[in-house]
């Protein structure tokens, strides 16, 4: 096992009711602002539940953060914080939201020439300003980690951000949320989750067994639960549990002391900068053709995987790998998810040769655990998914 040092400092208060706490985790002299998507909480109700926890804490609002949080629609929330000297954010939404909660906590302290540089020079952030969330749509674990995606739709680009900076205060995990979020989008949760974990599962061992089957058991819970999930009635039991391994596969836990690859994501942000396609159905694209391509590293985990996670007891080693492969995208096929890029475009020809072109300016000549995953390499696997 490799080296690392934890700490995760996010406080979760999770379950039924658990919202009307809000007022006991901000400053009584907070100047709040309340951040939310395109209004789907004034529908569902966990706007009014917000609004009476904070009716004692001094509170502004802005709504539209759209799926992909947009850096433009991004720098109209940062005037109103500045004018209005907000002192503490909340965010109520799912990952996109949380995510543009994450890059304004940073904006906000910025003494930089352009918030973009925090973005673009990949300027890590030591102190943001506090905030914390409300999680309405698990899918991005943002609700307990230090990361997040900006996209700017000027430059057709997608970058991630982060630093210790951004952890948020307190996260708020009421599954009762889920009661009202559309099939396609507990699809996308299930999908992005379930990648989470194989980005930082699929690479090669260190021999740290108690890492992978903390991983292999996140991923046997969203098996065991996606059809719950995907039913029309509500369970309160399977969604307690999809709610928790989102949060659980990308809140830090079983990325330490192991390699992470990360290609996967790096590819499918281009993919959704480029044609606006989600999030998680970009790297359901994507990630057949990777693990293809790079086969001869990640035979040894596939075939663990496929052991572990689908019980495959018969084969060689690259038998029960390519099984492994095949299980995952069928996997994705049973979310009601289509793992090609023609399926969602008809212009996807040119696609690979500009996302490689995209790599080799930025200087990401080497991408995914070994580094060693080169622009020519990314033109391969992107083509391999149209």
């Amino acid at each position: 096992m490799n080296n690392f040092q934890y700490k995760n400092p996010t406080k979760i208060l999770f379950g039924k009711g658990q919202i009307e706490n809000i007022s006991n985790e901000i400053p009584k002299d907070a100047k709040v602002l309340l951040l939310y998507g395109g209004g789907s909480i004034k529908k569902n109700g966990i706007y009014e539940q917000v609004k009476t926890a904070l009716s004692t804490i001094d509170v502004i609002e802005f709504g539209g953060i759209p799926a992909n949080p947009e850096y433009e629609v991004l720098l109209e929330a940062l005037h109103i914080i500045k004018e209005e000297k907000v002192t503490f954010l909340l965010a109520v939404g799912g990952g996109s939201v949380i995510d543009g909660t994450k890059f304004l906590s940073a904006a906000s302290l910025f003494e930089g020439a352009t918030p973009w540089d925090i973005l673009s020079k990949k300027i890590r952030t030591e102190k943001g300003m506090p905030f914390g969330t409300v999680l309405t749509l698990p899918a991005t674990g943002s609700e307990m980690n230090s990361g997040a995606v900006i996209t700017r739709a000027e430059t057709k680009e997608k970058f991630a951000m982060g630093g210790p900076g951004l952890f948020p205060q307190f996260s708020i995990l009421d599954p009762e949320v889920i009661k009202s979020i559309p099939k396609h989008q507990i699809a996308n949760g299930l999908a992005d989750s379930f990648t989470h974990v194989l980005e930082q599962y699929m690479t090669y061992s260190v021999d740290a067994k108690l890492q992978d089957r903390f991983a292999e058991s996140i991923l046997q819970t969203l098996t065991e639960i996606a059809p719950i999930m995907m039913k029309d009635e509500f369970d309160y039991k399977a969604a307690s549990n999809f709610m928790w391994s989102c949060t659980m596969a990308l809140n830090g836990l079983i990325q330490q002391g192991v390699p992470s690859d990360w290609a996967i994501h790096m590819m499918g942000h281009e993919l959704t900068a480029l044609y606006g396609i989600d999030h998680a159905r970009t790297l359901a694209i994507i990630t057949e053709s990777h693990y293809k391509v790079n086969f001869e590293d990640k035979k040894e985990k596939l075939a663990q995987y496929a052991e572990r996670v689908w019980k495959v007891t018969d084969g060689t080693l690259e038998e029960k790998a390519l099984i492994g492969i095949n299980k995952t995208t069928e996997f994705f096929k049973s979310l009601g998810i289509k793992t090609k890029l023609s399926d969602y475009t008809t212009e996807f020809e040119g696609t690979a040769e500009e996302i490689s072109k995209r790599f080799t300016d930025r200087g990401w000549l080497g991408i995914g655990e070994h580094q060693s995953l080169s622009p020519d390499k990314v033109e391969q696997i992107v083509k391999m998914s149209y």
